[in-house]
């Protein structure tokens, strides 16, 4: 899932519907009668002093802020696209790319993935006003000064001057959205002329009251784009879906992936990875328009299951926050929330979710099991420190059975549990497996939960304890918990195993099964093998020799298998993690090479050792081949 903080935005043009299904709120009567009698229009007169300081038309600026931001100021907390303020000035750091959605942490190329003008708005508009970047990133009157300060900057270099007409600031507005492609770039302006033209207002979460009257006349000069000399992009023809399924081609952002030529370079394509957008579909497709942040193949809308392409398949899209993840995969978002109970997956969704993943698979030759087709919860952290932060969606009320069995590739069968040494797969059910789980404020974005509350809701999974008993601990994951002790918190992937995941048998005690989980034994109940599948013909591995097997999260080459000129990308062993003598794991696929890619000169590198991806924990894992013995 993309962890993107919710716009709560009042568009004149959007439904009430549509207001209430994305959790939309506004200040209470209190707050907005204590902004009245206060400075709850100071963020307008910054719009206003600034528009007229730099000579840009009130509505232009308003209208893109209102496209950056929703006119909130975020209290100078950055963005996930590295954006600060209403005007959303971008910092990009080479340690957000490192731990963010491209996952490219132990890359040699980071300096150079962080170096696009477009990620450092911010240091530009400090240039053109005087002001520190502190106070740009921090207060928002700056902040709304230095947008406008960008914004005239790019008209003089587009049309020579700042107009009075709003419609020739069509270039600038299309240049500000940092996209290097014309369809996005376009994109972006048309939406901001579309707000001139129909007006909005908002109530911004901190009392601050701000309206753009409508301005019907106004004309956009939409010829001044090829003025920008952008890279011709794709379009809606171009798009790579089933002809059955509604699809649109809309690029994301060029910085927040990178273009190759998979497979036909080498570079396989053999995963595709679930997630959802914790955001509406139109804040995520606006989210990954704009440079510094993710983005993800296919975006999919829970009315309609209409699909959005933002990413060819053939390229690499930031979205699983693991590089090696990203090289391989293709993303598909869908429109929900993680904590929401499933309300968001519609069966509209799912069905078109599954009828571009069967497409996908077929034409990459990706399996369809729970190896090859996997949550955002699923990936691996590219490195030690960064795998308590990866993400949970989408979560634990995404109905991995149903999906698998409209993928026409059903992970049940006849209910029941192999002897040990035996491999099940776990297959709870879906709505008769109700499970307790708290959910917090900050499990769920739309607002809709102000305070931990516990509920019982429909599951995909079952909870893991360190001893057959039910007053047993929850297992915790050892990147999230030190001491080894879980919880039912909804975002704790750690102590659940999930529908499809399939797992070796550790131990059988009454109603109770254990398996081999993140090196140790768990136990789940299991009353006759309810909660699972006997599993066949499954490759399970183990440790070749008498010494633990160290576990990675990414699959580089070695450095001296790097070709001179070429700086190797570095990994190391997840420090939390390995595989015991004695313990085994399934794996689906036979062993691949390490690989890396060099997008500036499109070399791939492959290297001579091969890695298993296994079911490690809640998430896949990798391992060399040499390391362990395969059965």
């Amino acid at each position: 899932m993309h962890e993107r903080k919710p716009r709560r935005r009042l568009s004149l043009i959007l439904t009430a519907g549509v207001l209430a299904a994305t959790g939309v709120t506004t200040a209470s009567p209190a707050a907005q009668a204590a902004g009245d009698r206060t400075a709850a229009d100071s963020r307008q007169h910054a719009f206003e002093r600034a528009a007229a300081e730099y000579d840009v038309p009130l509505p232009v600026l308003l209208a893109v802020a209102y496209h950056e931001s929703a006119w909130d100021a975020h209290a100078g907390e950055r963005s996930t696209g590295g954006g600060y303020g209403p005007m959303h000035l971008t910092e990009v750091t080479t340690g957000m790319l490192a731990a963010g959605d491209a996952g490219a942490v132990g890359r040699a190329d980071l300096a150079e993935l962080a170096s696009a003008p477009s990620l450092h708005t911010l240091q530009t508009a400090a240039r053109l006003t005087g002001l520190p970047e502190k106070r740009l990133r921090g207060d928002d009157a700056a902040n709304i000064r230095g947008g406008a300060a960008l914004l005239a900057s790019y008209a003089k270099n587009t049309v020579g001057g700042t107009p009075k007409d709003p419609g020739k600031w069509y270039a600038a507005v299309a240049r500000y959205s940092g996209s290097s492609g014309q369809r996005a770039a376009g994109a972006f302006a048309d939406r901001v002329f579309a707000t001139i033209e129909s007006g909005a207002e908002e109530t911004t979460r901190d009392g601050q009251h701000i309206e753009l009257p409508p301005s019907p006349n106004v004309r956009p000069a939409t010829g001044q784009l090829s003025a920008l000399h952008l890279k011709a992009t794709a379009t809606t023809g171009d798009t790579e879906c089933p002809a059955t399924i509604d699809c649109t081609f809309l690029p994301a952002a060029t910085a927040n992936g990178q273009v190759s030529d998979r497979p036909a370079n080498g570079i396989r394509i053999d995963s595709i990875v679930i997630h959802d957008t914790e955001s509406s579909y139109d804040a995520a497709l606006n989210s990954f328009q704009k440079p510094g942040g993710g983005s993800a193949h296919y975006v999919i809308r829970s009315s309609d299951g209409a699909v959005t392409q933002m990413v060819p398949t053939k390229d690499i899209s930031f979205q699983a926050g693991n590089y090696s993840t990203n090289l391989h995969s293709i993303g598909i978002e869908h429109e929900g929330y993680a904590a929401a109970g499933g309300s968001w997956y519609t069966e509209t969704e799912y069905e078109t979710s599954a009828e571009l993943v069967r497409y996908l698979a077929g034409r990459f030759g990706i399996p369809l099991d729970r190896q090859h087709i996997i949550g955002h919860d699923n990936v691996p952290g590219p490195s030690s420190a960064l795998v308590s932060g990866m993400h949970w969606d989408p979560g634990p009320s995404w109905n991995w059975e149903h999906f698998m069995r409209l993928l026409h590739a059903p992970v049940g069968g006849r209910h029941g549990v192999g002897p040990v040494g035996s491999v099940v797969t776990i297959t709870p059910g879906y709505t008769r497996n109700q499970q307790n789980v708290q959910v917090c404020p900050s499990d769920d974005p739309t607002g809709a939960t102000p305070e931990c509350t516990e509920r019982t809701q429909p599951s995909d999974f079952v909870y893991l304890r360190t001893a057959p008993s039910a007053t047993a601990p929850l297992f915790g994951d050892q990147a999230v918990h030190p001491d080894g002790v879980g919880t039912d918190r909804i975002s704790d992937w750690g102590s659940t195993a999930a529908a499809g995941q399939q797992f070796v048998v550790a131990d059988r005690q009454g109603d109770w099964t254990a398996i081999w989980y993140s090196g140790t034994k768990v136990w789940f109940l299991n009353p006759h093998g309810c909660n699972t599948t006997p599993a066949h013909d499954v490759t399970v591995v183990g440790a070749a020799g008498t010494s633990p097997v160290a576990v990675y999260g990414s699959s580089y080459p070695d450095a001296n298998e790097y070709p001179a000129g070429l700086s190797p990308s570095t990994q190391a062993p997840l420090a939390f993690y390995s595989i015991p003598v004695g313990q085994a794991y399934v794996t689906t696929a036979a062993p691949a090479p390490t690989d890396d890619y060099f997008p500036s000169t499109g070399r791939v590198v492959t290297g001579g050792k091969s890695m298993y991806t296994i079911q490690y924990n809640h998430r896949t894992a990798l391992v060399y081949a040499s390391d362990v013995t395969a059965r």
